[in-house]
């Protein structure tokens, strides 16, 4: 972060103080830049939202730029509660970020939604924030030594804090974006909007997490997916690159800088799970992956059954590739119900036991009588999974396979995913022998690492499977504080 002078420490102020069972991606960001003034795109940012709503259902914010400054709203709940017509029509600018949470590093509270918008001597700017910085504590503790003053828990906010340093030293936003990246370790993907109307979409040197460009008539977006651009019949122009800072002005994307590292981490779970089926990661199809990942399963894993039973709505892809593979016929034998509330929330594990039931009924002609395989993307803590094939057995199963299109989580994830202590995690304290007896199946079957390359068509060099194999891509990864930290966070029951 360079020397700072401390005198301008106090500078900068805060302006504001998925289905069960599955790990938790820690938020979507939108961007929509508008070249003409007449145009508001508040509610553009938030059909933007509404389709990465299953990156984030905590909280739900967005921001614009009006000539004036900035302003925004932002709330607890799911975009569609948060934003109202009124409320919408009130955000009147021609740029805008959005933002939805899932909160893996701070207090889930209104404090710590997004955007955040900051002041600092050079002006205020808003940032949406999608990672976690693995180094912010002590980042966080240098700041504190000099005389800055945070109001939050959030690696988010730490982030605007050492920009703010760095914007000291030049009053280019893209070079103290670039020194910024050299001071921040770890994943994370965002999109940055000051009042002068300059968009930023930054993206960290490993890649983690996905961020695309695309064009709405004649606006421009930033995404967290490609979905998000396509739904409002967008197209997609080009992807960050890892590392790289691009700046969105009247004519396009304009590429800034670029910070280079000797590898690439794509966060495989965005392949396994985070992303929408119908995106796409850095020009590689989620749907064709969770496919081939099926067909991969089947080879690895042959069963003889009678029907193929998908986990809704995670597992239908991989089940559809193992379908294929094996010739056994796919059946829609668990229905969920999409108004019941998410089951991670609730405070009891026995309520959230109860939840499941409500969630999914199993269709009895089809498995009564059957034997049948179960396929899901993952398995983290399995007392869901445990669950699902009790529910299935009690429909008439005669036998209940279990295969998963991920291999065995065994070690924290400290880059983003709701899972950040071994304790959490079934995989790394028992056998494959002792998870299937635990679930009640009469065969348990993962994916191989092997075979996730093979499906996702990425070497070992280029994802990041930390949570698979205990090598993590970052050097710097403070564990004893952060695994202290978030010891306390929210983990799935999956």
């Amino acid at each position: 972060m360079g020397e700072y002078n401390t005198i301008v420490y106090g500078a900068i102020s805060m302006i504001e103080q998925p289905l069960y069972g599955k790990p938790r991606e820690h938020c979507g960001v939108i961007g929509v830049y508008s070249p003409d003034k007449s145009i508001q795109v508040s509610r553009y940012a938030f059909d933007g939202l509404i389709a990465l709503q299953h990156r984030g259902q905590e909280s739900a914010g967005i921001y614009v730029q009006n000539g004036k400054g900035i302003t925004g709203h932002k709330d607890m709940g799911l975009a569609s509660t948060v934003f109202t017509k009124k409320i919408l029509s009130t955000l009147y600018g021609n740029k805008a970020i959005g933002h939805v949470r899932y909160s893996t590093t701070a207090d889930s509270n209104v404090e710590n939604a997004q955007p955040k918008k900051f002041v600092s001597t050079l002006g205020s700017y808003a940032i949406a924030f999608n990672g976690t910085i693995t180094n912010f504590l002590s980042l966080r503790s240098i700041l504190e030594e000099k005389g800055h003053v945070f109001h939050t828990n959030s690696d988010t906010e730490t982030v605007a804090h050492v920009l703010a340093a760095n914007l000291l030293e030049t009053d280019d936003y893209s070079q103290a974006i670039a020194k910024s990246m050299n001071d921040l370790k770890g994943s994370y993907s965002m999109v940055l909007l000051n009042e002068a109307g300059d968009l930023y979409a930054i993206r960290d040197p490993l890649g983690f997490k996905p961020l695309c460009i695309g064009r709405v008539n004649s606006m421009y977006m930033v995404a967290s997916e490609t979905a998000a651009i396509e739904s409002l019949n967008g197209s997609v122009l080009e992807h960050v690159e890892p590392g790289q800072i691009t700046r969105i002005t009247d004519y396009g994307p304009v590429k800034e800088t670029v910070v280079k590292a000797n590898r690439h981490a794509r966060c495989m779970f965005e392949f396994v799970y985070f992303s929408r089926t119908d995106s796409n990661f850095d020009g590689i199809s989620i749907y064709k992956v969770r496919e081939r990942l099926g067909r991969i399963l089947s080879q690895i894993h042959p069963v003889d059954a009678d029907i193929i039973v998908p986990v809704p709505d995670s597992g239908r892809t991989a089940a559809a590739g193992l379908a294929a593979e094996s010739g056994i016929p796919l059946g829609e034998g668990l229905i969920k119900n999409r108004y019941v509330w998410r089951t991670f929330i609730m405070p009891v594990q026995a309520e959230r036991e109860d939840q499941v039931k409500l969630k999914l009924n199993p269709v009895r002609e089809l498995i009564t009588g059957k034997d049948v395989v179960l396929v899901d993307d993952s398995i983290v803590r399995a007392t869901t999974m445990k669950r699902i094939v009790c529910l299935i057995r009690n429909a008439g199963a005669r036998k209940v396979h279990v295969r998963v299109s991920c291999p065995p989580i065994i070690a924290p994830c400290y880059m983003g995913i709701d899972f950040p202590t071994s304790r959490e995690l079934i995989a790394a304290n028992q056998t494959v022998e002792q998870i299937e007896k635990f679930i009640g199946a009469d065969s348990l079957g993962y994916m191989t690492i092997d075979g996730l390359m093979q499906g996702i068509g990425l070497g070992e060099d280029e994802l990041c499977m930390a949570c698979l194999n205990k090598e993590y891509p970052i050097e710097s990864v403070e564990a004893d504080f952060l695994e202290s930290y978030l010891g306390g966070a929210k983990g799935s029951e999956n």
